[in-house]
């Protein structure tokens, strides 16, 4: 089981692969609150999608969350690290993303 701090970790290296990659994906028509529930700590994170970039990460949950990314502690670190394949992680219940289908559909783009 991995960490909170490198769950932490994981989401602000995400963000960095997010802001890297910002030019060749080109412009991404999305602005959503994220919120990431980590279930095996017992912890979340939330922060903004906005334009293909992920902002304002911060401890904490956002009930509110336009856009949930619920993982174990494991599951996190292999998804952002790219040796989990969120289709598939999707598929068998791995991860789950609640969002609505326009949002998702937007999503693939990113991950």
């Amino acid at each position: 089981m991995a960490t909170v701090d490198e769950c932490r970790k994981a989401l602000h290296d995400l963000a960095a692969k997010l802001a890297a990659n910002a030019e060749a994906r080109g412009k991404l028509d999305l602005d959503r609150t994220l919120a990431c529930r980590v279930t095996d700590l017992d912890t979340a994170f939330h922060g903004r999608i906005a334009g293909g970039l992920l902002l304002d990460i911060t401890d904490g949950d956002d009930p509110k969350a336009k856009i949930a990314l619920i993982a174990a502690s494991d599951d996190l670190l292999a998804l952002v690290n790219g040796r989990l394949d969120v289709t598939r992680a999707i598929a068998s219940r791995q991860i789950t993303i609640k969002a609505n289908p326009f949002d998702l559909l937007k999503l693939r783009k990113l991950l």
